[in-house]
């Protein structure tokens, strides 16, 4: 019997299916009527919903044609992606209300205002905002969205008119254009005309690094917090400018699973958000689950999935009055495939995304008054608590980095939360902030919820398991010193329109010009410097001249044997200050009290020429926030060397190469050749920076002698069914702690403060060299400052290095255990790459 099955196995496994003719009746809801006159998906892009998968041209092109034909749809385009692809959104409501968008809109925002107790819901339209597809290889979303644009620009009846009389619905049909194009490329380049569901297919197997993220490979569900990238800026703009009552977030998850909704896990909510919150969310699950009964699509809610880390789609709503709703359907990656549960097809998956998009608007008209009420008591209720508050205001800044500062301070712009000019210069706490490069913000006000979770510590929980980051701290992000005050004596100024940071150079110069390497941007100077061919110089010892005095790592250009002369010189670095937002300063002698300008620990300064390896076996996250953090901030040329032709690359002309983090995922095709060529190179003179797991990886293969801590934990008392939370209460899903710096060593040039807080997501620990000196960075002995990490993985972390350096040959190793480019939002350690690329050799 045993042969016989799996017989039959294989050959189910293998058997092609022909696709069935697709007719759009079978995503919409039966007895409705439509208008002819409304073009349906088909006849605008060539092919049913379903058939093909949707290429974002297309989408777009759909979208725009029912916005001309019906009077029931606007659209705008609220920005361009990296690729130049446009950000859409769809205004969905009753032509009668269309006439009065913007008094709906003002009204909408009223509720959420002081005063807002005398506004009556009773017949104010509800907003709902309904997203697709925020990773491009989950595509079901934005392909329902066809069928769902359709649905509301055509039906019939008076059930579709009393919707859209109640409702405002805003329609994000791809939250990532780019994804969204690489993945339908992939997908139907690869399809069979006779379809094939044998898991093994190419056209489940997406090649690196698939069409999950946006064109830096940015995982754009975690940017809703931070804001760093143009569709997340675009989406967030929409958010505030109508604060929607609910907002969904459709995705897709393993192929093997069915559908999920919210709410997810109970103890794993985060306490900011208000229990009623959930309750709503639970309501508004009854609606999904009577759906998905009806259409016989299996389902879950309450596991998995959990509503903690503001960043995601879902979850960043409960901390602005809104309720967050995630959608997780089991994925067919391509258009059929093999599942436990059967074969799943691509409009299947396409149906269960369009019923719970139509349950979402049946629940906010049948619940529309509860939840306007629940939003407008929400900030009622937060503005109670801003007022009641110890803490009066948090002051932010960095006496040494306008730029970084200013960049915090952007974030809270984006996210509509008041602050304002620090008054003047002031000692807080020990610390010195100086008025131009400081800010404040009140704690009463509307956004006070938003504050807390942006700028608060937590290291204690109901929960030890975490679907995503457990602290995301701001000020310990981005390096800034702040200070929680009980009055609001500095609060200056409200600013409501940051202005662009600028730079400057004092007089022309005939000696040599210095600037500090504190500012965010000086790698972004010295790069335009060192490519004009001009020669500068590295401080390895502080000192004092003309009555200033200058850090470890200030750069200096001399004036003389230069190949511009005084003139041009000054002009050009006039434009590098403004261009780099740092002040340049020209002195008229090279006397100093220290070390003098001609010392030998000046050292020169070569131009770099960076690669980076990616590819199979790569994260690709952690290569992208490289390649963003040198692409679009630093302006400075990266190579992406992929490994599937690292093998016959010439390496000779590079002077550093970066290893991210290795892949978990898959056969890893970085082998022993691979760390004999870097380690002749390395000889040769190159600077090597590995990240996180490549630290074990560069161990094994000799090409740095480091010795690990070992984890000796071992399971006692546990049952089977405790194994998975035991385990995953040891995962560092992500938190932040404090390093000791010597800041004197050339990796911690820039950091004004003995202190620094890192970002860790990895459970690698180094024993610390048994030379102090070759220690510049190091955990201390109570190093948790904000999230979680178990008792066993926290004495681990203690004493142990996130960073070393070694020799081999006539070039360099460095190593990091920690993400130092975190999500393009960890300013605050941005300058530790950039100081192992500019001063590896002298380390």
């Amino acid at each position: 019997m045993k042969k016989i099955y799996s017989f039959f196995f294989v050959l189910a496994t293998f058997i092609c299916y022909a696709q069935d003719p697709l007719d759009l009746s079978y995503y919409l809801p039966q007895g409705v009527t439509y208008n002819k006159k409304i073009p349906t998906p088909k006849e605008i892009i060539g092919h049913e919903v379903g058939e093909w998968h949707v290429t974002h041209d297309k989408l777009m092109f759909y979208m725009q044609t029912l916005a001309k034909v019906s009077d029931r749809i606007s659209i705008e385009n609220r920005g361009s992606t990296f690729e130049g692809r446009p950000i859409l959104l769809l205004t969905i409501t009753s032509p009668e209300n269309h006439q009065n968008l913007e008094k709906i809109r003002k009204e909408h925002i009223a509720l959420t205002e002081e005063g807002s107790s005398t506004i009556s819901t009773a017949t104010m339209p509800l907003v709902v905002y309904q997203g697709f597809s925020i990773h491009g290889n989950e595509a079901s979303g934005s392909n329902a969205s066809l069928a769902y644009a359709y649905y509301l620009a055509a039906a019939e009846g008076s059930i579709i008119q009393e919707l859209l009389n109640d409702l405002v619905i805003l329609i994000d049909p791809s939250f990532n254009p780019d994804g969204l194009q690489r993945f339908a490329y992939w997908a139907n380049t690869n399809k069979s005309q006779n379809l094939i569901a044998d898991n093994n297919d190419r056209e489940f197997h997406e090649v690196w690094p698939g069409g999950r993220t946006n064109h830096y490979w940015f995982d754009m569900n975690r940017d809703w917090l931070p804001v760093q990238l143009p569709e997340s800026r675009a989406r967030i703009e929409s958010f505030h400018k109508w604060l929607p009552n609910i907002l969904t977030d459709h995705h897709e998850m393993g192929t093997n699973s069915t559908f999920f909704f919210q709410p997810g896990e109970p103890t794993r909510v985060h306490p900011l958000t208000p229990k009623l919150n959930q309750e709503l969310t639970a309501e508004i699950g009854s609606y999904h689950a009577k759906a998905l009964d009806k259409i016989g699509s299996l389902y879950y809610s309450e596991e998995n999935y959990d509503d903690y880390y503001y960043g995601k789609g879902s979850t960043f709503p409960d901390a602005n009055g809104s309720i967050g709703i995630l959608f997780e359907q089991g994925s067919s990656r391509g258009h059929a495939q093999n599942s436990e549960n059967g074969l799943l097809t691509f409009p299947f998956t396409i149906r269960n995304q369009f019923t719970t998009a139509c349950s979402t608007i049946e629940a906010a008209k049948n619940m529309r008054v509860k939840i306007l009420n629940y939003q407008k008591d929400f900030y009622k209720n937060t503005r109670i608590e801003g007022l009641k508050s110890k803490t009066k205001a948090i002051v932010f800044g960095d006496s040494k980095d306008a730029a970084k500062t200013w960049h915090l301070a952007e974030i809270l712009q984006r996210q509509k939360i008041e602050f304002h000019q620090l008054k003047e210069d002031a000692t807080i706490h020990g610390k010195w902030y100086k008025k131009e490069n400081s800010y404040v913000v009140p704690m009463h006000q509307k956004n006070h919820k938003l504050i807390k979770a942006m700028f608060e510590k937590r290291t204690t929980f109901t929960d030890s398991l975490f679907y995503d980051i457990s602290a995301w701290t701001f000020p310990l992000a981005f390096n800034v010193d702040y200070a929680k005050v009980n009055s609001l004596a500095n609060v200056g100024t409200e600013i409501t329109q940051l202005k662009a940071i600028t730079g400057s150079v004092s007089s022309k110069s005939n000696y040599a010009y210095l600037f500090e390497w504190n500012e965010y941007y000086t790698p972004k100077a010295l790069e335009e410097i060192t490519k004009k061919g001009i020669r500068a110089k590295v401080a390895k010892s502080p000192f004092t001249l003309e009555g200033k005095t200058y850090d470890y790592g200030t750069i200096m250009v001399p004036v003389q044997n230069q190949n511009l002369n005084a003139n041009d010189l000054h002009i050009f670095l006039q434009k590098v200050a403004n261009s780099s937002h740092l002040n340049i300063t020209g002195v008229s002698t090279g006397l100093t009290k220290g070390i003098d300008l001609g010392s030998n620990d000046f050292d020169p300064i070569k131009k770099q020429n960076i690669a980076i390896l990616v590819g199979n076996g790569i994260r690709s996250y952690d290569a992208g926030e490289i390649w963003h953090l040198f692409d679009t901030r630093y302006k400075i040329p990266i190579t992406k060397i992929d490994t599937e032709y690292f093998a016959s690359t010439d390496l000779s002309n590079y002077t550093d190469i970066i290893m991210p983090s290795m892949s978990s995922w898959g056969v890893n095709p970085i082998n022993k050749e691979y760390a004999k060529k870097l380690k002749e190179w390395v000889k040769n003179g190159g600077t090597l920076i590995g990240y996180r797991n490549v630290a074990k990886w560069l161990n094994n293969n000799e090409i740095i002698k480091l010795h690990f801590k070992s984890d000796t934990l071992v399971a006692k008392n546990i049952a089977f069914d405790q194994k998975g939370d035991f385990f995953g209460a040891q995962v560092t899903g992500g938190a932040i702690f404090e390093t000791n710096l010597d800041r004197s060593h050339p990796i911690n040039y820039g950091y004004k403060n003995k202190q620094l807080a890192i970002f860790r997501n990895t459970n690698t620990y180094i024993k610390p060299d048994k030379n102090s000196y070759n220690n510049p960075i190091l955990y201390s002995k109570k190093p948790l400052l904000s999230g979680y990490i178990s008792k066993e993985k926290l004495n681990l972390v203690k004493g142990s290095a996130p960073f070393q350096v070694k020799k081999l040959g006539k070039g360099r190793v460095v190593v990091f255990t920690d993400n130092t480019n975190f999500r393009a939002f960890w300013y605050g350690t941005n300058k530790l790459l950039m100081n192992a690329i500019f001063f590896g050799q002298m380390m």
